[in-house]
C-alpha cells in the first residue's frame, strides 16, 4: 500500500486520507475496541481450470455505527470479503472477529442485503417475509414477530404494503423490504452487497435519503459494497480502497460531511477525483491546487 500525505491546510476538510493497515493509531476508537476486526485476510477460490486469489492480506476495523464502504473496481475481492464476513466463506489465512469472537459460520448478528431483487420469498407477503427470519432464528413469537415486523414496515413507508406479494412491487420496493427484514433482525452489523446497484438513478437516489435517515435515527453499524466513487462518499464515513485483482488495501479514506445537497459540489468532485486517481493511477494523489484540474 502506498503512503499517502495530505497537505495540513487539508486536514480540516470532509475528506481525510489514514493510514490502513496495521497501524494501531486507527485500530482503537477513542479507547473502545472495534466490533469488526478483519486481521491480514487472505481468500481464494477454486474453478474448475485453476485457483483464484480474491484477496491478499487485507487488514481493517469497524467500530459501531460506523458506516464502512469497501470500494473498489470489479474483481478486486470486496463482496468476497462481505461473505467472509458473513460466515459464508472461510479465509485461506488471517482472521475476522466480531465483538472479540472468531467468524466460522453465518449468524443472526450479521444480515446480509444483497443487489438481487429475488432474495424475497415470492410465496410471503411483505410482512411475512419481515417476519420469516425473527421466527427461523426464534427470537421471537408469531405476534412479537408480527409488531416487530409493523414497526420496520412503517420505518421504510411500506405499512400499506403489508399484504402485498413481491412481484407486485417496484425493485425500490422490494430493496426497502429487505432492509426492513435486515434491520428487523437487530444485527450488529447490516452487511450491503451493492443494494443499490440495479435501480434507476432516482431510485437510487431516493434509497440513499433512506438510508441515511434510517442510520441517523437508529445509528446501525454499516458495511457496505460498492464500485460506485460517488456512491461511496455519500454512504459511508470511512472508505477502504481495494486495489484491482487480487484486493489488497491501497488506502483507508475518512469521508464525513457530504451528502446529496453537496453531490455536485466542488469539494465533492475533488474527493472524487482524488479517489479515482488513488485507485487507477497507482495510488498517487494531486496536490490539493491541481485537484479541480
Amino acid at each position: 500500500m502506498h503512503a499517502l500525505a495530505i497537505p495540513e491546510s487539508s486536514l480540516q476538510t470532509p475528506f481525510d486520507i489514514a493510514n490502513a493497515g496495521p497501524d494501531p493509531r486507527i485500530r482503537t476508537h477513542g479507547g473502545i475496541a472495534p466490533l469488526l476486526r478483519v486481521a491480514d485476510v487472505t481468500i481464494e477460490y477454486r474453478t474448475d481450470e485453476r485457483r483464484v486469489l480474491a484477496t491478499q492480506n487485507v487488514s481493517f476495523d469497524v467500530h459501531r455505527g460506523d458506516r464502512f464502504v469497501m470500494l473498489g473496481p470489479s474483481g478486486c475481492g470486496k463482496s468476497t470479503l462481505l461473505k467472509a464476513i458473513a460466515g459464508f466463506i472461510a479465509p485461506r489465512a488471517g482472521s475476522i472477529t466480531l465483538d472479540g469472537a472468531l467468524v466460522t459460520q453465518p449468524g443472526p448478528d450479521r444480515v446480509v442485503v444483497f443487489q438481487e431483487f429475488d432474495q424475497l420469498p415470492p410465496w410471503k407477503t411483505v410482512r411475512e417475509n419481515v417476519m420469516f427470519p425473527l421466527l427461523a432464528s426464534k427470537q421471537l413469537n408469531r405476534r412479537d414477530a408480527g409488531r416487530r415486523a409493523d414497526e420496520w414496515l412503517e420505518k421504510v413507508g411500506l405499512s400499506a404494503f403489508a399484504n402485498a406479494h413481491p412481484h407486485t412491487l417496484s425493485g425500490g420496493m422490494k430493496q426497502r423490504v429487505a432492509i426492513a427484514r435486515a434491520l428487523a433482525m437487530q444485527p450488529s452489523i447490516l452487511l450491503m452487497d451493492e443494494p443499490f446497484a440495479a435501480l434507476d438513478a432516482l431510485t437510487r437516489r431516493k434509497m440513499h435519503e433512506e438510508l441515511e435517515a434510517l442510520w441517523q435515527e437508529i445509528r446501525f453499524t454499516l458495511v457496505f459494497v460498492t464500485h460506485s466513487i460517488d456512491e461511496a462518499l455519500l454512504v459511508g464515513n470511512r472508505i477502504l480502497l481495494l486495489s484491482p485483482h487480487p484486493g489488497r488495501v491501497r488506502a483507508e479514506i475518512n469521508s464525513h460531511q457530504f451528502d446529496l445537497h453537496s453531490a455536485g459540489s466542488a469539494a465533492f468532485q475533488a474527493a472524487s477525483r482524488r479517489i479515482h486517481n488513488m485507485l487507477f493511477a497507482g495510488g498517487q494523489e494531486k496536490p490539493d491546487s491541481e485537484a479541480g484540474q
